[in-house]
């Protein structure tokens, strides 16, 4: 009678983003680095809450998974370059509005720190609001199929060798 077990086979990777999973927020847009962007963060000072908008460009972005992803947003204030680094699946980020987005050809455009004036302009292409703020799709985990375990196998043994000297 051969019994048949059922096994479910989970990687470690597979364990890993089951549990991030949990954490990512819906409704993040797929961001680049080029994108004019306003982010919403829940700022609590003194048990209140309010929101703070931070409007500027993505400058780089970076992470190895949807997790990790962060981007570096930098705006101008007056005579003054301010840079923040947002974590874009942080509870803290109530929402991250694109309003346009700019022809970059790179992953990373720290060298617009240095320029000033007609310089640091960017070529704007041209797309709907609708097409930007397009939701990117969370990431899903599909895990294998329930597999019947292998049938064990009967075992035929081997003739005995014959330990007595025999004449030949």
């Amino acid at each position: 009678m051969a019994s048949i077990f059922l096994l479910k086979i989970m990687t470690n990777i597979d364990i890993v983003r089951k549990v991030q999973n949990e954490f990512l927020q819906a409704g993040r847009p797929d961001l680049r680095t080029g994108m004019e962007v306003e982010v919403y963060q829940i700022i609590k000072e003194n048990g209140k809450e309010r929101i703070q908008r931070f409007k500027g460009i993505i400058i780089k972005t970076a992470g190895k998974n949807e997790l990790e992803s962060t981007i570096t947003v930098r705006r101008k204030v007056g005579a003054f370059g301010v840079e923040k680094v947002f974590a874009v699946h942080s509870s803290t980020i109530e929402k991250i509005e694109v309003l346009r987005q700019f022809k970059v050809r790179r992953k990373s455009i720290k060298f617009i720190r240095d320029l000033t004036g007609k310089a640091a302009r960017l070529k704007e292409v041209k797309m709907s609001k609708d097409e930007l703020n397009a939701e990117k799709a969370l990431p899903t985990v599909s895990y294998p199929e329930a597999k019947a375990a292998p049938k064990a196998e009967s075992q035929v043994e081997a003739p005995a060798e014959n330990t007595n000297n025999e004449e030949k």
